[in-house]
């Protein structure tokens, strides 16, 4: 706890300077003294929600975000989106190895196939939208809720079918681990 308390100084100043902000500037935006505020960025006041609240209404910023919290028992993922072109790409797994997770984003520019091998097997999941899927000599429309299964070293794309943004659930196995589906439950 002390550790995020006397962060919280440093993290006040680099956002307000982020912010391009006067500590002048500051006080006539929250109502509190340019002296308090002073205090509170090199540590020798101890920050309250009193003071935090305004300041991070001031900047227009969660109030986690000034304290910069440690995250603990949150079980949110947070997804960072990747651009790649006209496709945006969101890992939902963190562990590295074994099965990955990903929701894949293809606009209607990422239209014009280009078939790539690498290893690996891979299980699309059609979110919305209806997505091309080139796979050897096939090509496949896949439409919302279809599901299509495949060995990453047959040369294959997917993209949109040119009518509209595509968005998929994609199940990858870099060293060829499939997906397991249990079609009916086990005999008793």
């Amino acid at each position: 706890m002390e550790e995020v308390l006397a962060a919280v100084g440093p993290r006040l100043k680099q956002i307000r300077k982020q912010h391009d902000c006067t500590l002048a500037e500051l006080s006539a935006n929250t109502g509190i003294s340019v002296s308090t505020l002073s205090r509170l960025e090199s540590g020798q006041r101890k920050p309250s929600l009193e003071l935090l609240l305004p300041i991070a209404k001031a900047h227009q910023v969660p109030l986690d975000e000034l304290v910069d919290a440690p995250l603990i028992g949150d079980p949110r993922v947070r997804m960072k989106p990747i651009k790649q072109g006209h496709r945006t790409v969101i890992p939902l797994s963190q562990q590295p190895g074994g099965l990955r997770a990903y929701k894949m984003i293809f606009d209607a520019r990422e239209s014009v196939p280009d078939p790539r091998t690498h290893e690996g097997y891979e299980w699309f999941y059609v979110l919305s939208g209806i997505g091309r899927l080139v796979l050897g000599e096939h090509d496949v429309l896949l439409k919302t809720g279809e599901v299509a299964e495949f060995d990453t070293r047959v040369p294959h794309w997917f993209g949109s079918a040119g009518k509209g943004s595509v968005e998929l659930l994609s199940l990858f196995g870099p060293q060829g681990e499939r997906m397991h589906v249990r079609a009916k439950p086990r005999g008793k």
